[in-house]
């Protein structure tokens, strides 16, 4: 039977993933805790519309597909203290509320960070600089996609790429909630209709179609694995697609739709299709 056999949340999109023992899906079919803020390029620090959503693309702010070296700071993240503490080399860098002032302190902070990496040069460009910290540490909004999703991949599927590459693999490359064992490789990418983790019902929806933020070690924040061409390559994929979207039954996925059923899964749930 297929089981959960991790949890992540990712408390600042493109930074350190949380793992935990499980997770609240939220009536309107997000996370609670994932993405609640992101640093976004001054001239991005309100959201775009897309089908009636707010949307904020990754492409006009601080993520892993353009800079990589994020991958290296390690994040601790206070959520009922609305407090964000960040290092890198197990070097205290700033330690800061949510108020202006922490939030001066860590938008000066991870700026002078990226700037003293390789990526520095993105940060250069018309209207990026001054960073802003979006978000209010509580709403959960600054997913990829307007509809927000839980996002679930097997291990199945990253051992399978980790042969192909012959690399070591880690799960937290590929930034998803849930972790399932006991599929087949790819077997994720072939689910239709209803998906039952634990107690909380989900309808599949399209795979997740990866980005250069993959080839980003976990680790070290080094490109060290071209992940993408292996998938449409050696493993013969019409796209570089790893994992997929689930959408809580029910609701649209906008942050106001708290029509669903949420819930709670657990590391050890089993995975019903319904």
């Amino acid at each position: 039977m297929p089981r959960v056999v991790a949890l992540f949340r990712h408390p600042i999109k493109g930074f350190t993933p949380e793992r935990l023992n499980e997770l609240t899906i939220q009536p309107d079919g997000r996370v609670a805790g994932d993405r609640v803020l992101a640093f976004r390029f001054a001239d991005a620090a309100t959201p775009d519309l897309r089908d009636g959503l707010d949307y904020w693309p990754k492409s006009k702010g601080l993520a892993l597909q353009d800079f990589p070296a994020l991958a290296a700071l390690r994040l601790q993240y206070d959520q009922s203290a609305l407090r964000v503490r960040l290092s890198h080399d197990e070097k205290l860098l700033v330690d800061a509320s949510l108020d202006a002032d922490g939030r001066a302190q860590l938008e000066a902070v991870v700026t002078e960070y990226v700037q003293d990496t390789a990526d520095a040069r993105r940060l250069q460009r018309t209207g990026r600089l001054p960073l802003r910290l979006v978000g209010d540490g509580e709403r959960s909004r600054f997913q990829d996609r307007s509809r927000g999703y839980v996002t679930v991949h097997s291990t199945a599927s990253v051992s399978a790429l980790g042969d192909a590459l012959q690399l070591p693999i880690d799960d937290r490359r590929f930034r998803s909630n849930v972790v399932i064992d006991g599929i087949g490789a790819g077997e994720e990418l072939e689910w239709t209709g209803s998906i039952r983790i634990g107690e909380v019902t989900f309808e599949a929806a399209g795979p997740i179609i990866r980005c250069l933020a993959t080839h980003a070690n976990p680790d070290t924040g080094v490109r060290d694995a071209p992940v993408l061409t292996t998938l449409t390559g050696a493993m013969g994929l019409a796209e570089p697609a790893l994992g997929r979207l689930l959408l809580l039954s029910g609701v649209s996925g906008d942050v106001d739709d708290r029509s669903g059923h949420g819930g709670v899964i657990r590391v050890g749930d089993e995975v019903v299709a319904v």
